[in-house]
């Protein structure tokens, strides 16, 4: 009886041991692992947005890659207490991280906009989240703050883009609905012309304008303020209408 007893054990084990090695095939040469998907598939993918739904009559000024390092912007950014978003390009920016810790500590938001400026769209996941999370990992070694806002070079993006930027923790990729050109005049892409309360602006600063960063911005200020609006501060109001979103759901 005990001699059954055993061998109904051993074979009971034997069962178990096979049983575990069909379970788990290829993990000895990795074949099995694979990307670590079960976090991501339940990411949702950070909202798209050019415009801002507010009561409130403000517009959001964005500044992009961080070629021009304008001394008299950071002054004019302290002394109207301008909220404005700047979003780097690392290999832009290069030598510069000063001037922009110096916007930073007169009130300036840091965000992402890549690594090296590549046109996203089309690319593999990995080059895409290579982009974003380097950048992410740039900005916080320099500035101790993780960005929440991502702008994708040119404006380009697709569903890669956003899985990309969810999966390095950014919760809104910025688009922009008006655009200063080179004559200092906005340029719309979409909707009637004319700056509307919660419109995102997108302000080039490549270096090669005619007039400085802090000419063009003042520029720009008097058309808001003739509008009768104000600058506000982008991520306020894009927490703001996030936490709104997620009441009504």
């Amino acid at each position: 009886m005990r001699r059954q007893a055993a061998v109904l054990l051993c074979a009971v084990l034997l069962a178990g041991c096979s049983g575990a090695a069909v379970e788990r095939p290829g993990i000895a040469d990795g074949r099995a692992r694979g990307p670590a998907r079960g976090v991501n598939d339940t990411r949702r993918p950070p909202p798209v947005v050019d415009h801002v739904t507010t009561r409130e009559p403000v517009v959001f000024l964005t500044y992009d890659d961080g070629a021009e390092r304008d001394p008299r912007f950071v002054g004019l950014v302290r002394e109207r207490r301008l909220p404005v978003s700047m979003f780097l390009t690392d290999s832009v920016v290069g030598p510069g991280y000063g001037h922009f810790a110096r916007l930073r500590a007169v009130g300036a938001s840091i965000q992402n906009h890549t690594l090296d400026h590549p046109a996203l769209r089309g690319l593999p996941y990995a080059g895409q989240r290579a982009e974003i999370c380097g950048q992410q990992h740039k900005l916080r070694s320099r500035f101790g703050v993780v960005p929440r806002l991502f702008r994708p070079p040119y404006g380009t993006y697709d569903a890669t883009t956003l899985r990309a930027a969810a999966d390095c923790g950014i919760t809104a990729v910025v688009l922009w609905r008006a655009s200063l050109n080179a004559d200092g005049e906005l340029a719309y892409t979409r909707g009637e012309p004319g700056l509307r309360a919660g419109d995102i602006i997108s302000v080039p600063s490549d270096g090669t304008e005619p007039r400085t960063l802090a000419e063009r911005t003042v520029r720009l200020l008097r058309e808001i303020e003739k509008r009768g609006l104000r600058v506000g501060r982008l991520e306020d109001h894009l927490e703001g209408a996030s936490a709104r979103r997620a009441a009504r759901n």
